[in-house]
């Protein structure tokens, strides 16, 4: 069996009495994205920092590789690259100055360096600005400049930390593609976003975390089925007859959570089994209040962070084996 990519076991972190993170045990598998969530102060930068060794741990233990991070910290620096929120390369220079200069303080030599820096910079698009000072560059050029200097040497583990922030959607795309393809050529990748939708379109497992301690991980579709409910939306053009519904559904069914929205005159009801809704159907339909537009849709990866950032979990965690 192959080794974890990254393995820790109750790590934590303190900044006098509290715990930034609280007990964090994660396995990671090589060759997989894998994806931290939390809100804002949620402890995932600090993580991330612990366990590329730019932060001592207080407590637990951390490998990535085998290699322990604690007391192996320059075994592992050598083979992890890391992009954090804001980009580290300097405005004055050039991209590739810029990029030579971080694959020289890497131990490359000055011509590894600018070979290395010239294919990177060919795989990011970036060769017609290469001699550009970097204050010329758009955000998203400097987002790709800042994840193409973190590759200088071809790390086995990629650390990235909202690499997508602040970029517009098409240029979202691109990084989402680039982070793919960094996987389907051997990296593992770890990251943090605060774009739900991005981690359940790259991510092969989720850790949800909230002051410090994870609350639940799994699969996107793990996370997605603790919630279980399905929303049926019910739509009348008559005022009144979604009035009548409203009153007949919470007679019918008194435990279904309905609500109204506030965008149209449409009743969303959380329901949990299929069979509940054709009975609603049917049930509406022989009182002659057949909805004119109805429609089902599963729970989404931010219902599921709502829900567990913001309520008791331990339902939850006892369901995906915590």
């Amino acid at each position: 069996m192959a080794i974890p990519a990254i393995q820790t076991i109750g790590i934590t972190k303190r900044y006098g009495s509290k715990n930034v993170v609280d007990g964090v045990s994660l396995t990671i598998d090589q060759g997989e994205i894998f994806s931290i969530l939390g809100p804002n102060g949620a402890g995932k930068t600090t993580l991330l920092r612990m366990l590329s060794t730019q932060l001592p741990m207080d407590g637990g233990t951390a490998s990535i590789f085998n290699y322990d991070v604690s007391e192996q910290p320059e075994q592992v620096r050598r083979i992890i690259g890391m992009t954090g929120q804001f980009t580290t390369i300097d405005n004055d220079l050039t991209a590739m100055e810029n990029m030579e200069i971080i694959g020289r303080l890497n131990g490359l030599s000055r011509k590894q360096a600018l070979s290395r820096a010239d294919e990177l910079l060919e795989q990011f698009s970036l060769t017609n600005v290469k001699a550009k000072e970097l204050s010329a560059f758009s955000g998203g050029m400097r987002r790709r400049l800042d994840l193409a200097s973190s590759l200088m040497t071809h790390p086995r583990l990629i650390i990235l930390d909202e690499p997508t922030t602040g970029l517009d959607p098409i240029t979202r795309n691109e990084m989402w593609n680039t982070i793919r393809q960094l996987v389907n050529e051997g990296s593992t990748v770890l990251l943090t976003t605060q774009y739900l939708e991005e981690a359940d379109q790259l991510a092969d497992h989720i850790a949800i975390i909230r002051n410090g301690k994870v609350m639940a991980q799994g699969t996107p579709d793990d996370l997605k089925n603790l919630i279980g409910d399905t929303h049926l939306e019910i739509r009348y053009d008559n005022k009144h007859q979604m009035r009548d519904a409203q009153r007949i559904i919470s007679g019918h069914l008194p435990s279904t959570h309905i609500s109204r929205s506030s965008e149209s005159d449409t009743l969303i009801l959380n329901m949990k089994e299929s069979t509940d809704m054709l009975d609603l159907l049917n049930h509406l339909h022989n009182l002659n209040l057949t909805p004119d537009e109805f429609s089902t849709s599963k729970p989404s990866l931010d219902d599921v962070f709502v829900r567990i950032v913001s309520q008791d979990t331990g339902k939850a965690d006892k369901a995906i084996g915590k």
